[in-house]
């Protein structure tokens, strides 16, 4: 799998990302259908995401790897947790960025040390779907501590995690791990640490940390409307909530939900809290008739101020579910 492809972080390397990122539709081989516990629940803006648990109470979590990272949610054995992941989508300029990938893991109190084992493994091949989903963080990073303590998660990595890449990279692995921590509503900020050491000056690109970071840090990691849930590949309920942040003209853009033939099943307008220069947030409820469950196809954009032409288009599949 690619682990170290250097996507777009800001306007001035554009000619680089061009040439490192190309969207394409999404496909089958999209993995197992998810199951009705994966359902997306509301956004970490409004209470616990994906029906994960907040972290444990107990200010250490355990570093020790959980579950196969090739192992199906179908063929876990008893209780599991679902938490998530952030890599990176690849697609063109305005439609790459984060991007949120469900696991399902054994259930545990340690849900941060289980996303953050989640990511370190990264993306599986199966869930790309025909789409270039990568992951910044270098092979062989791995996670020697966590604890949460008053908002503020302090993740230790081992040396690897910062070796190899340009800034680009490092800024997109950085921004993956703060998203992964920040999933949780009790995570506000990251604080790194390499080896146990504090991280002030972050690799040889010289990335400066001089505090604990959040997401608004990495608005430069996220393509022009961001939907944070559902998640890629995740089940969608009906009525679908979709929420997210965008940063388009007039903070007005479009929802679609296609159906598996590509059929347009709802199109509707959203609007975000600040757009033109600024993000804002969205949350957005729909209704849709679909016969049975099946994939579909999520996809969000705005028309150009210029012509009304589609642009910032970004989609991904999702499981469609018929209303109750």
């Amino acid at each position: 799998m690619t682990r170290h492809h250097e996507p777009f972080v800001k306007p001035a390397l554009i000619a680089v990302v061009a040439a490192l990122v190309v969207g394409c539709s999404p496909s089958g081989g999209l993995g197992p259908v998810p199951s009705p516990a994966s359902t997306p629940a509301p956004s970490v803006d409004h209470g616990p995401p994906d029906l994960t648990p907040a972290p444990s109470a107990t200010p250490s979590d355990s570093a020790s790897p959980v579950g196969s990272p090739e192992a199906s949610p179908a063929a876990s054995a008893g209780p599991t947790t679902i938490v998530r992941a952030y890599f990176y989508l690849g697609g063109e300029l305005g439609t790459a960025g984060l991007v949120p990938l469900l696991r399902e893991v054994p259930e545990t109190r340690a849900v941060a040390t289980a996303a953050m084992n989640e990511l370190l493994a990264g993306p599986r091949p199966q869930e790309s779907g025909g789409r270039e989903i990568t992951s910044a963080v270098p092979d062989g990073s791995r996670l020697l501590g966590l604890s949460v303590d008053n908002g503020i998660a302090t993740v230790d990595l081992s040396r690897e995690y910062e070796s190899g890449g340009g800034s680009m990279s490092m800024a997109v692995r950085l921004g993956q791990v703060v998203y992964t921590l920040t999933q949780f509503p009790t995570v506000q900020a990251v604080l790194f640490e390499i080896e146990g050491r504090a991280v002030t000056v972050f690799s040889s690109e010289g990335l400066i940390l001089d505090g604990p970071v959040g997401r608004a840090n990495y608005d430069d990691l996220l393509p022009a409307i961001f939907v944070d849930r559902p998640a890629y590949g995740a089940g969608l309920g009906n009525p679908a909530r979709i929420t997210g942040t965008a940063n388009v003209f007039e903070a007005a853009f479009l929802i679609t939900l296609l159906d598996g033939s590509g059929a347009t099943l709802v199109e509707v307008p959203a609007m975000a809290t600040c757009g033109t220069g600024c993000r804002g947030t969205f949350d957005v409820t729909l209704r849709y008739s679909v016969p049975a469950a099946g994939w579909g196809t999520l996809r969000v954009w705005d028309g150009s101020a210029k012509d009304g032409s589609p642009e910032n288009v970004r989609e991904y599949p999702i499981w469609l579910t018929p209303a109750p």
